[in-house]
């Protein structure tokens, strides 16, 4: 993919290693907001896109809003999650409603590589962006929506959060124990995965494009993003003739045991364990310094142990409890026995010497809010990389710059932002 690196010849086209980031040279006018839009983004600009947050005063993003209300900067340019979801991107205030500020949008879109916004169906089209207008603006141009339901079918103009889209999906049924009511996911991570398939979809529609060129479009179903993490019990279903059923902690196909968490030594402290074949069991045994549980002839085989799991369970949970979770950790994992501390988040930033073997938390500086550490990208790269430059940028911050690459000069700017179209 050949890209252009002349509009943003400012912006870092390497890592500080010498790494080319692959996405240098592409801009993406990003009209996003929330969770979803903005993680997908965000994805393209730790690669070295030119990510461009359009914004306005008058409808600010309401993840923007999370900040200290001491003053009008800190109340708008303060929310770790709005840093954490924008960093890498320029901010552009401008107002639609002004010729002027609609006109250097619409230039701002002619020499863009990709638009995106995540408004519920019809909102962007209202706003004088439809499909066919982006493409009178410009022929190549790719645009992205990520809304609830995609554009086409009879729910496509309903509004969802990330918490309905998961009850949509059909994770929210599949989520808690057996007996109880369905316990959902207490968060809204169907945001975030709808973010990286958002990122997904940007990247293969500009490959598309280099190779073909011509305008494309990616229309996103935050709801159908949570349907492929549902693929075992919709198989099961179709297979099986199963329905679906929430299962906790316990893993019903196939059954092994044990499988659950146990408590270990502290307040609320875990390890999740997952003993798949006899040789984990015995190993287990040695471990917890079970010789009891290890020479019962119930516990011998796996469907023995299934058979008596609330009595195995309960045996296990009795030993953990004098161990440290970390400890039992190393020590079970060398004998090959899975197994896992249930991290918080201090055990996750402060705690876990992987993640900081793997560079896990860089950090960045941020204007208001100081220098900070952000989440990683899950992955290494040997040839190309990613870069974390800096935080999120404040309100309007790169307005100057932005207008100034459109060809408005310091009169015109300052004219500008008197007549409020900036």
């Amino acid at each position: 993919m050949t890209i252009s690196t002349e509009r943003t010849s400012a912006l870092p086209t390497a890592t500080p290693d010498g790494r080319p980031l692959p996405l240098a040279g592409v801009r993406v006018v990003d009209f996003t907001w929330i969770v979803a839009g903005p993680q997908a983004t965000r994805i393209l600009a730790d690669f070295g896109a030119d990510v461009i947050k359009v914004e306005n005063e008058s409808h600010l993003d309401s993840v923007r809003m999370g900040g200290s209300p001491a003053d009008d900067a800190a109340r708008f340019n303060s929310s770790g999650l709005f840093n954490n979801l924008n960093r890498n991107k320029r901010s552009l205030t401008i107002n639609l409603f002004h010729p002027r500020g609609r006109e250097l949008l619409e230039e701002l879109i002619a020499g863009a590589d990709a638009v995106t916004e995540n408004f519920s169906p019809g909102a962007f089209e209202r706003m004088g962006f439809g499909w066919d207008r982006l493409r009178e603006l410009n022929p190549n141009i790719i645009y992205m929506s990520l809304s609830g339901f995609g554009h086409l079918g009879r729910d496509s103009s309903y509004v969802t959060w990330g918490p309905t889209a998961q009850a949509i999906s059909g994770l929210t049924y599949l989520s808690g124990l057996p007996d109880q009511p369905p316990a959902g996911w207490g968060y809204s991570y169907l945001d975030h995965s709808a973010g990286y398939y958002g990122a997904i979809g940007l990247m293969l529609a500009l490959r598309k494009r280099s190779r073909e060129g011509g305008p494309l479009r990616v229309d996103l179903s935050q709801a159908e993003t949570g349907m492929v993490m549902t693929g075992a019990q919709m198989l099961d279903a179709q297979v099986n003739n199963r329905p679906s059923q929430r299962s906790g902690n316990l893993l019903p196909y196939p059954e092994i045991a044990p499988h659950n968490t146990y408590r270990c030594a502290g307040e609320d402290r875990w390890i999740a364990l997952a003993v798949e074949t006899d040789d984990h069991w015995a190993a287990l045994c040695d471990v917890l310094g079970a010789d009891a549980l290890a020479s019962d002839p119930r516990f011998g085989t796996n469907s023995g142990r299934v058979e008596a799991r609330e009595e195995l369970d309960a045996a296990i949970d009795a030993l953990t409890r004098g161990w440290d979770t970390r400890e039992l950790m190393y020590a079970l994992q060398a004998r090959g026995v899975p197994a896992g501390v249930a991290q918080t988040t201090e055990d996750k930033m402060e705690l876990d010497p992987q993640l900081a073997a793997r560079g896990f938390y860089p950090r960045a500086d941020h204007p208001i809010l100081g220098e900070h550490r952000f989440e990683s990208l899950p992955f290494q790269l040997s040839r190309f990389g990613w870069h974390l430059r800096r935080g999120a940028p404040l309100l309007g911050e790169h307005s100057d710059d932005v207008l100034a690459e459109l060809g408005c000069d310091e009169d015109e700017i300052a004219r500008l932002r008197e007549e409020l179209a900036i």
